[in-house]
């Protein structure tokens, strides 16, 4: 963020159920489906950048299934239990995906929702099921958009080659005929702003110019 905010207007946000955001109860206003992410994105879009807007993506065909951390959330008889765990919620989740060794200061700010409130695990179990329902039909609808010819805005994948959620395989595949360009970042993983913060801010500067 200090990098990006050198040059543009930089706003960082946290999705509804995780980090400083609201964590609303599933079955009363919004159960984080897909759909309502989407929808809630489109409104901070037009609220925020109506006119401009990038995107990094980061998935493919390969990847239709949640890995196996975020798997056991959605799991019917334990996914509740495991997802009030803070411990499991959020340093297990954090260390499975890469090559983190996290401070324990920078642990806690992802660890304390889950201390304080019992909200942000019941969040945590209803976007792991939703995800599980409906991973696939949105991975393909991002492989049929990116590859209509309709699709005329400049897109970029950036893609941590530690990340051990998401493997590159087919990666390549999937974007090369597409013609759009693939940025390898190989010390990164999963969450690529905990160790590679600044040289991914830098990466999206000369993707903006």
């Amino acid at each position: 963020m200090p990098v990006l905010a050198d040059k543009y207007h930089a706003i960082a946000f946290d999705w509804l159920g995780f980090g400083f955001s609201d964590k609303p109860q599933p079955k009363y206003g919004f159960d984080y489906t897909l759909d309502e992410y989407t929808s809630s994105l489109e409104f901070l879009v037009n609220a925020v950048a109506p006119d401009k807007l990038s995107i990094v993506v980061q998935i493919t065909d390969k990847h239709l299934n949640l890995p196996s951390t975020l798997a056991s959330f959605s799991n019917f008889l334990l996914g509740e239990i495991f997802s009030q765990d803070p411990l499991r919620a959020s340093d297990k989740v954090l260390t499975s995906c890469g090559p983190y060794m996290m401070k324990e200061e920078d642990a806690m700010v992802y660890r304390r929702p889950y201390l304080v409130s019992g909200s942000s695990g019941f969040a945590l179990n209803a976007i792991s099921k939703a995800m599980k329902k409906d991973l696939k039909a949105y991975i393909e609808s991002m492989r049929s958009i990116l590859r209509s010819s309709s699709w005329k805005t400049k897109t970029t994948v950036c893609w941590g080659m530690r990340d051990r959620w998401l493997s590159y395989d087919g990666v390549e595949d999937f974007f090369g005929g597409l013609n759009q360009k693939i940025v390898e970042l190989p010390m990164a993983g999963h969450h690529v702003q905990e160790d590679r913060g600044e040289e991914l801010g830098n990466i999206i500067k000369s993707i903006l110019r």
